[in-house]
């Protein structure tokens, strides 16, 4: 399966922050769903999960680790989830860290490096079960008729090991969509103030 992946634009006020270390004034909790994200992507996020609801798809995140990440919890998940002695997992996932090279064991799913995640920035979430017709809907008919793309967000990669059906980042920085301001309109409750 192949994903649409478009560059990250991050927000302006991310301009003097450290991932995983954010002033916790630029983070809202999520309507209806465990975490919290950078105020520009919970806002997006808000409306993508109302389009959501009203096509019958329940949009959830996976757990409250898996929308912000502060750094410590970056660094723990890194460390429960790599090691320095390479495993048997098929195929073999490496990250560099600390001049060290860590290999992902095996039963895991791959994560960044602490320090590096887009959930460090509190730009991503994790969608609790992104598969079946729940991705199906994520992923529309193509990049046209994709929800996640029409609400600001993308996949980190397209394809490939290192895929992850399940993890969306928003990518618009200041500016909304034209999909997050007619939501906004109609609803304006759901901008995280």
């Amino acid at each position: 399966m192949k994903y649409h992946v478009l560059p990250i634009i991050q927000p302006s006020d991310l301009a003097n922050q450290q991932n995983g270390k954010l002033d916790e004034r630029l983070l809202r909790k999520l309507h209806g769903t465990k975490g919290a994200l950078h105020h520009k992507a919970a806002t997006a996020f808000n409306c993508l999960q109302l389009n959501a609801y009203f096509n019958g798809i329940d949009l959830q995140s996976t757990s409250t680790a898996d929308t912000y990440r502060a750094y410590q919890r970056q660094e723990s998940g890194f460390l429960k989830r790599f090691s320095t002695s390479l495993s048997k997992r098929v195929p073999p996932v490496a990250r560099r860290w600390n001049g060290k090279t860590y290999w992902l064991k095996k039963g895991y799913a791959p994560m960044a490096t602490p320090g590096t995640s887009n959930h460090g920035w509190g730009l991503a979430i994790d969608i609790a079960g992104a598969s079946g017709s729940r991705l199906a809907w994520m992923l529309g008919k193509g990049w046209w008729d994709s929800p996640v793309l029409q609400y600001g967000f993308s996949w980190e990669v397209a394809s490939g090991r290192n895929a992850e059906s399940w993890h969306i980042r928003y990518v618009c920085g200041d500016n909304y969509p034209p999909a997050v301001l007619e939501a906004l309109k109609a609803f304006p409750e759901l901008e995280a103030k």
